[in-house]
């Protein structure tokens, strides 16, 4: 008899709610949005979070930021769907992503191509409801979008795009809530870049061996036994342009204060960093989010105090 976690994926929780509470006929779809691992949502979310209190006059518009939490959920669910559309053949090579929906037989490419095309359009909805400004912005992201799942066949730098389109909502939703954008969410996003590096290099550690074997390119193989190197040098890229973000928004002393245990976040994580022990990576990978509430928290302090 076929379970439910014969198809769950290598790094998807084990009780996760996709596979113990959602119909079997819609878990595939559930699965191909990553709705059973959650952590790439709060990843591509917290960016919009962090502009939106950013550009607030006190505390950030709530309503502002559930439609941006329903938008990262679809336009993440309809990254993922794209990515594994574009990589099925890679992924059936790769023990960690061979029981993807895609390779593992469970939705056909044809209907793969349908659903991504239900979430695309929800995310417009979604976009047309925001300030003209963040509907351009939106639009001009698109191309990001696209590109990237083809990067890791042409460079061993894919991260540095997926931070260009993951962070991009780092100026959506300053432009969302102001309709115009300013120096401090351009130093949001360019800073926000290089913590993408970082934690995906990290999440990249897990698949290297595989990855060496079918030629596909990555910063965890450029880097190799020189990680922690090159993730104090992101790390320390993306704490400097918090503080530069916070000071051009002129922020109170409390962001600081909350900066500084963000940044002891980040190299808590180096220092606990194994980079051939998968799981410690994948452990590492989504505490980002805990980092992610603490650069929040941050700012919403440091606009209120």
């Amino acid at each position: 008899m076929t379970t439910a976690s014969q198809f769950r994926v290598a790094d998807a929780p084990p009780q996760n709610w996709v596979d113990r509470w959602a119909p079997a006929f819609a878990r595939p779809y559930m699965r191909l949005m990553r709705l059973d691992r959650p952590i790439g949502t709060w990843l591509l979310l917290l960016p919009c979070w962090w502009s939106i209190a950013l550009a607030a006059e006190g505390w950030p518009d709530p309503l502002l930021m559930l439609l941006f939490a329903i938008g990262a959920l679809v336009m993440r669910g309809a990254g993922c769907t794209f990515n594994d559309i574009v990589d099925r053949d890679f992924d059936a090579k790769v023990e960690r992503t061979r029981l993807r929906p895609i390779p593992s037989g469970a939705v056909s490419l044809r209907a793969a191509w349908v659903f991504l095309a239900a979430q695309l359009l929800a995310g417009l909805g979604i976009l047309l409801m925001l300030s003209p400004l963040a509907i351009l912005l939106g639009f001009a992201s698109l191309g990001l979008v696209a590109v990237y799942p083809f990067m890791k066949r042409v460079t061993y730098w894919p991260q540095f795009v997926l931070g260009l389109a993951f962070n991009w909502g780092a100026l959506m939703g300053y432009a969302a809530a102001a309709n115009r954008l300013s120096l401090a969410p351009v130093l949001l996003y360019l800073a926000s870049i290089a913590w993408t590096i970082g934690y995906d290099t990290i999440y990249a550690h897990q698949d290297k061996d595989d990855d060496a074997l079918i030629g596909v390119k990555s910063t965890a193989l450029r880097f190799g036994p020189m990680t922690h190197r090159w993730m104090w040098g992101f790390y320390g890229a993306m704490t400097l342009g918090l503080v530069a973000a916070g000071a051009a928004a002129h922020l109170g002393l409390a962001y600081y204060a909350g900066v500084a245990l963000a940044a002891a976040h980040l190299a808590s994580q180096i220092l606990r960093l194994d980079i051939d022990d998968p799981a410690r990576c994948l452990a590492l990978f989504r505490s980002n989010r805990d980092f992610g509430f603490i650069v929040l928290a941050a700012i919403v302090a440091g606009r209120l105090f």
